[in-house]
């Protein structure tokens, strides 16, 4: 705590309290709050390419879509291989562990990720709506079947074990729907309503990252964002920490737990 602006310990303190007393919470993550275990931040679902195009000449964007996996499905098996291959070795920090105990010790919390890492299951998440998949689940094309994976090494377009047709990793590539089953578990939680919103490590461009956000501005329950950066958000949120997310919330933790120093 001592190494934080002293501008920012009002509203750390405000936060930890208002943690402390909340029912529901919702906390939405993105790359941002596994920066700190070392995975690179994200250029849309890809990221890790800072040029505009890709080696085959065509943007990631494209690379990475559901047409491209039906037309040329060794282009787009590339680049989420060197997705996993970038979380293969990574591990919770502390800003998914917080979360996870939170989830423990708070009557309800969930916790709704773009990431595609599985780092919040890995710390012990448990109500997790994972909006853009895990690229450690592989679903078959064709009937359905499901595997969970430690890596993708070797399992290069893979076939199923079942029935021989085409496996892919369970994830949601450019132009395709959002998993049906998440969206509805989101649209439950949220018609009960949460008392405090976290925004963490997103740039909220998503409308529907954003607009959980948004619609706890307009009630007017406390939102809270932690990022370094600005975000199109920043301006309407309660409290804006431009903190990394094991920072921030390892602040508010110390202050929740008396042991702010």
């Amino acid at each position: 705590m001592s190494d934080l602006p002293a501008s920012l310990l009002p509203a750390i303190r405000d936060i930890a309290a208002r943690l402390a007393r909340a029912r529901r919470v919702l906390f939405i993550t993105g790359a941002g709050i596994s920066a700190d275990s070392g995975l690179p931040t994200y250029r849309g679902l890809g990221g890790l390419y800072e040029n505009d195009l890709t080696e085959e000449g065509i943007p990631i964007e494209d690379a990475l879509s559901g047409e491209m996996l039906r037309r040329r499905p060794e282009i787009p098996w590339k680049y989420m291989t060197q997705i996993e291959e970038n979380c293969r070795n990574a591990g919770p920090n502390a800003a998914h562990r917080l979360i996870a105990q939170w989830e423990r010790e708070l009557p309800y919390v969930m916790v709704l990720t773009q990431n595609i890492d599985g780092l919040h299951r890995a710390a012990g998440s448990e109500n997790v709506v994972e909006i853009h998949g895990d690229v450690h689940r592989l679903k078959c094309m064709d009937c359905g079947f499901r595997e969970q994976v430690d890596s993708l090494a070797g399992r290069v377009m893979p076939r199923c074990p079942k029935c021989a047709s085409a496996m892919r990793p369970e994830v949601v590539l450019f132009g395709e729907m959002l998993p049906t089953a998440e969206l509805n578990r989101l649209m439950v939680a949220l018609n009960e309503g949460f008392d405090l919103v976290f925004s963490i490590g997103t740039t909220s461009v998503f409308p529907y990252i954003a607009q959980p956000v948004v619609e706890a501005i307009r009630a007017g329950i406390p939102t809270v964002e932690i990022n370094p950066g600005r975000t199109q958000l920043s301006e309407y949120v309660s409290y804006q920490l431009p903190l990394g997310a094991a920072v921030a919330l390892s602040a508010i933790e110390a202050v929740r737990t008396g042991e702010e120093k």
